[in-house]
């Protein structure tokens, strides 16, 4: 998670004193400043001596936070961005490549949803070494360490060994243990962390394929992907995967695919 201190370089007026007054608030990195009562935080400003200058940069710190975050600005700019960077790699598997049709995409996030033994996790480490990660503040330091890495390589115009393929196996193991009780916290960073992984694509023209396992959903005995409905969202291709446990068989099915055109009934 990314220090307030990183953000210093981009406005002076992130200095020491705006992240002490953060810090004894418990905010001590961009995530934690996202994640808190921002109403609250500016009615503490308010009681402190220098409360204008507390307040504009709680402004200032949303407005870089924006910046960062800003998508591309309309439809026909994605669309020039898609046709001219972004490729597909071979899953492995040439029915899933013709369903796909080509393969994984880079700068898009796909998502392998299946059982337990379904075949997700074969699928994925036939081909890539992995990097074990056991928390979810774990993995956003892992990948804003890649990021910083990524930019590195693009400064230094290094694209012999470029990555192109970056796979989070399982997603839901770590995300499922902090979306316990009523609060919105475990939502936040599972968004987040989201929208880190599609950055990271986008800007880095990475395919990023993530695994999530499978849930019931109530007495109709039918299974849907875990995370829920704000998940749902996020992931630009959603993969079924099932297999037939008398045969070995394995059935893909899309779910959902930004690149498909749907015909509804």
């Amino acid at each position: 998670m990314a220090p307030l201190k990183h953000l210093e370089m981009e406005n002076s007026i992130i200095d020491a004193c705006f992240r002490d007054f953060c810090a004894s608030h418990g905010i001590l990195t961009v995530e934690d400043f996202l994640l808190h009562d921002l109403y609250e935080l500016a009615a503490f400003a308010e009681r402190e001596a220098n409360a204008d200058r507390l307040k504009e940069g709680i402004t200032v710190m949303l407005s870089l936070i924006e910046v960062k975050c800003r998508p591309l600005l309309n439809g026909m700019e994605l669309l020039e961005d898609l046709q001219r960077n972004k490729h597909t790699l071979s899953s492995g598997d040439n029915g899933a490549d013709s369903l796909l049709q080509g393969g994984l995409r880079e700068g898009q996030l796909t998502e392998l949803v299946g059982p337990s033994s379904s075949g997700k996790t074969q699928r994925v480490l036939s081909r890539i070494s992995c990097h074990t990660v056991y928390d979810i503040y774990t993995m956003f330091d892992t990948l804003q360490g890649l990021e910083v890495a990524l930019r590195s390589q693009v400064q230094m115009n290094v694209n012999e060994y470029r990555l192109r393929l970056l796979v989070v196996d399982s997603i839901s193991s770590l995300i499922t243990p902090i979306l316990g009780g009523s609060g919105s916290q475990g939502r936040a960073l599972m968004v987040a962390l989201g929208y880190l992984l599609k950055k990271l694509a986008h800007e880095h023209n990475i395919a990023v394929l993530v695994t999530n396992h499978t849930v019931g959903a109530g007495e109709s005995g039918k299974t849907k992907p875990a995370l829920g409905e704000t998940w749902k969202s996020i992931p630009h291709v959603r993969l079924m995967l099932s297999r037939d446990h008398r045969n070995s068989n394995c059935t893909i099915s899309i779910l959902k695919h930004t690149s498909m055109v749907r015909t509804l009934s």
